[in-house]
């Protein structure tokens, strides 16, 4: 069964969530022999994901029987989700029961607070290895997706559980949504050692949140950077979780004034903390650093995980002996590409175990890798990666005429606009569309875009002739 389910302690929790449920192993391994028994073809299915232990048991049961399940939060934007649902047509929906109307269909089975419902499209042709699809950009509803082949997600379940020293014994937390990769790996890396994982649907600054770890003994925690800026902001330096064991980041670059913090208070409190890094196109993690070194390697990510290799391209040396290139990795986890419609999920292994990050990173004399920089047209805010041209292509669609660029940094996005009277309407509406919080995004007024003889932006010269 996936992530040998069948084969841990069948009276273990395997899954508690804060929404009053419940489940030992036996029951979920019932639940996924009850969605075997209903036959389901081949076919794409979305999920609509929260943490909740009805979004968790569908996802497993999906990728057991041979579906192929498509991640995506169940609070994305509704037209977005109705142009992914326009471009790849699944065949059933997976979603919480109180939204099941949303979707017109036959509702066909329901278990903890989820509904599968049948739709009017058709099963058709999937590549026999696809296994998993997941968005690309969190939450702007682009139709790239990256293609997952059977064996990636139980290589780097098996791989980071090995990094991370992971027995049944863990409780781990499952902040991150499911639906990002970081959070999906969280998950997997627990289940596939037996261990149970608590699933959450409250925010960091909810004191339920702490209320619900604490009262279940949560012994393991990973975050994105803002999940630790919020929690060094509510004082979680001061909070009394005895149980918790593990800190872990990833999903972006710290600040190593943060990292700093994070590393010395484990240090000081008889806790480890495990940076890392990776991305979805791996399946999550490429990279683990020894929390015995958190100190001496501020601001690492460390070397590559179990079973994996990571490497730079265009490299170019300097005095001091470090190396600086484009961040590379080969390993199990690298998934097959990318689709961008239906019929790209026919098409076979294009990254044949070699991914190319369009991170610039710093290897140093001890084979200790740094993210200095990042090629590509993204950022991770909130830890989730968002894409720039889409964020553009979107704003550009609501205001017809005005001109947009966006740019900024994995703190903030900066949108360029050259009109003045969108100013306070724009972060409002990109904020519902996107799902991100309105601190992520600034506004500025310029009276033109910079461009090139071809068009180009040139971003040079934006921050010149901002208001």
């Amino acid at each position: 069964m996936f992530l040998n389910l069948d084969s841990h302690e069948q009276d273990r929790t395997v899954i508690r969530d804060d929404s009053g449920h419940t489940v030992t192993y036996g029951e979920l391994c019932g639940v996924v022999q009850s969605i075997k028994m209903l036959e389901l073809p081949r076919c794409v299915v979305f999920c609509l994901c929260e943490n909740s232990a009805g979004s968790l048991a569908g996802y497993l049961s999906f990728e057991n029987n041979g579906q192929v399940p498509l991640l995506i939060s169940a609070a994305m934007d509704r037209e977005f989700r109705e142009q992914l649902e326009s471009a790849y047509q699944p065949s059933y929906y997976w979603l919480p029961s109180l939204i099941e109307d949303q979707v017109a269909g036959e509702v066909v089975f329901r278990v903890y607070d989820y509904s599968l419902v049948k739709t009017a499209y058709p099963p058709y042709s999937l590549n026999e290895k696809l296994s998993l699809l997941l968005t690309t950009s969190g939450s702007t509803g682009s139709p790239k997706l990256v293609r997952h082949k059977y064996g990636n997600l139980e290589a780097n379940a098996a791989n980071a559980a090995k990094a991370f020293s992971w027995t049944s014994e863990e409780i781990g937390i499952c902040d991150l949504p499911m639906n990002y990769t970081m959070g999906l790996n969280v998950i997997n890396s627990l289940l596939i050692v037996g261990a149970s994982v608590l699933m959450v649907k409250a925010n960091l600054m909810d004191p339920d949140f702490w209320t619900f770890i604490k009262e279940n003994h949560g012994t393991n925690f990973c975050g994105v950077p803002f999940s630790y800026e919020i929690m060094r902001r509510i004082g979680f330096d001061k909070m009394d979780l005895p149980d918790l064991r593990t800190l872990a980041e990833g999903g972006g670059k710290l600040t190593d004034k943060m990292f700093s913090w994070i590393a010395s208070w484990c240090n000081n409190n008889g806790k480890r903390f495990c940076a890392t890094f990776g991305t979805s196109e791996t399946s999550a993690r490429m990279s683990f650093l020894d929390p015995d070194l958190a100190l001496q390697k501020i601001g690492s990510i460390g070397k590559a995980i179990p079973d994996g290799e990571l490497f730079l391209l265009d490299e170019v040396m300097d005095e001091e002996g470090s190396t600086t290139g484009e961040l590379a990795y080969r390993g199990p986890n690298v998934t097959m590409g990318y689709a961008y419609c239906k019929e790209d999920l026919m098409k076979g292994d294009e990254f044949c175990g070699e991914y190319h990050t369009g991170d610039i990173a710093k290897r140093n004399s001890d084979g200790f890798y740094y993210i200095i920089g990042r090629k590509g047209r993204f950022l991770k805010l909130f830890g989730i990666r968002v894409s720039l041209d889409e964020t553009e292509r979107i704003l550009k669609t609501q205001y017809p005429g005005v001109d947009f660029v966006c740019a900024g940094d994995d703190k903030k996005m900066l949108i360029y606009t050259t009109d003045s009277s969108l100013q306070n309407e724009i972060i409002p509406f990109i904020s519902k569309k996107t799902n991100l919080h309105n601190s992520a995004f600034h506004v500025l007024v310029v009276e033109k875009i910079p461009r090139n003889e071809y068009g180009k932006v040139i971003f040079a010269e934006l921050d010149k002739i901002a208001d």
